[in-house]
């Protein structure tokens, strides 16, 4: 009689680390992690770093935090006086490359233009990357007038430009993304940021969280945002979303316009809705 052949014992399930795209333990590049973490070390506040500031930042070693600079600066991506080090052209590849060569970019830049025509404003688009909404595309500088002749556009608000990186708890297109979250991803990413709390901009910025999370109720209801002043002073911010085919929010769309007595922010929503709705095939 044949005897029993024993089961075969099962592979352990691996382990799937967590982010936009979770992937096997085993399959994680640790260097190339901390690499990147260092070159996200750098922003606005903190435009210069040394080793010590960069590994706080980075959340590693001081030695491999050096490492990781030095490799950075012989590659080209940073520079250095030998003591501080600060970001490179050369980081815009990155960037440019993703403008040049992603579908939502391009497919947005018509649309963006022909509003700036009409309603002679700034329009932008944005979309959310953690704590902050990126700017990825944007009208341009000018307009035609009835006259035919050139009339530039202020840009109202400071920092859009293309790449840029606001707050989103203080801007329309930020507010319209985190309302897109299901509820408690939602949740879950406000009660993170009110361990820290939510930074004001303004005297006019939202900081309380319960009255900041039933305002992005609101705007789950209403389906568009206004923020006035919440960003920058005299400054209206009015923002609708864009959706693909399936329904699913990919971006939000918002104008900027001065903030002056007797405006009427919400005149230009329905030009933003019909926008919304005519990119909906193409994104």
């Amino acid at each position: 009689m044949l005897a029993s052949t024993p089961p075969r014992a099962s592979r352990p399930a691996p382990e799937l680390l967590p982010g936009a795209f979770p992937i096997a333990k085993a399959d994680l590049i640790e260097g190339m992690a901390k690499g990147m973490a260092v070159l996200e070390a750098f922003d606005t506040q903190r435009q210069r770093l040394n080793a010590t500031l960069a590994a706080e930042r980075a959340g590693i070693t001081r030695a491999a935090a050096r490492r990781h600079l030095l490799t950075l600066t012989h590659l080209g991506y940073l520079e250095t006086d030998g003591r501080y080090f600060w970001l490179a052209a050369k980081v815009l590849r990155f960037s440019g490359s993703y403008l040049a060569s992603a579908r939502l970019p391009r497919a947005v830049q018509p649309s963006l233009n022909r509003l700036a025509a009409q309603a002679q404003a700034a329009f932008s688009v944005a979309v959310l990357d953690g704590d902050e909404v990126v700017i990825i595309g944007r009208s341009g500088l000018e307009w035609k007038s009835p006259e035919s002749q050139a009339v530039p556009v202020r840009v109202l608000a400071y920092g859009l430009h293309l790449g840029a990186r606001l707050p989103a708890h203080a801007t329309s297109t930020g507010r319209v993304l985190l309302a897109a979250k299901a509820k408690g991803e939602f949740n879950s990413w406000l009660k993170i940021k009110a361990a820290s709390g939510l930074a004001r901009l303004t005297l006019h910025t939202t900081t309380d969280v319960p009255r900041f999370k039933a305002l992005i109720e609101k705007v789950r209801t209403d389906d568009y945002c206004l923020a006035s002043q919440e960003h920058e002073i005299g400054v209206h911010a009015l923002a609708v979303p864009l959706r693909d085919m399936q329904g699913q929010t990919v971006a939000a769309l918002n104008v900027v316009s001065s903030f002056q007595a007797g405006s009427k922010p919400l005149a230009l929503l329905p030009l933003l809705l019909d926008a919304a709705r005519e990119l909906r095939p193409l994104l």
